[in-house]
């Protein structure tokens, strides 16, 4: 937790406390100073007052040190651009289809084998970008 609040601090320091304290809409500097402060028993920092800061500064370290102190690794995930609804839903349509076909090819034996696994994995991991691609262009239509 110390880790957490160490990565905060740096934010609000890197970015300039005032900067901060305006941009993420706190009651004054000293407030966030006081809350941002890992040293500072009394004063703790809500997960929404995070969350305003993170989204101000568009700084995330606070974010990945959390993730890392539970074992997982913070990774920004790709936005795929948007095309037309329609294209896109024919893709994820035709990219489905693969995944099916691959797997009813596999289970024809009754079993799935290494490299017949490796084949549906992949297949899954086309349709799982064509259905990011249409959930990226009904964003925008």
């Amino acid at each position: 937790m110390l880790n957490l609040m160490r990565a905060i601090h740096d934010v609000v320091e890197r970015h300039g406390s005032a900067n901060v304290a305006e941009g993420a809409d706190f009651a004054s500097r000293t407030l966030l100073l006081q809350k941002a402060n890992p040293d500072y028993d009394s004063h703790r920092m809500n997960v929404q007052e995070l969350h305003r800061i993170m989204k101000f500064t568009e700084d995330f370290r606070p974010l990945e040190v959390w993730a890392e102190a539970f074992g997982f690794d913070l990774v920004k995930k790709d936005q795929p651009a948007p095309i037309d609804v329609h294209q896109a839903l024919s893709h994820v349509a035709l990219e489905i289809a693969e995944v099916t076909i691959e797997t009813h090819n596999a289970m024809a034996d009754g079993r799935v084998d290494q490299v017949e696994r490796a084949r549906i994995l992949r297949e899954i991991s086309h349709a799982e970008a064509a259905l990011d691609q249409l959930k990226a262009s009904v964003k925008v239509a």
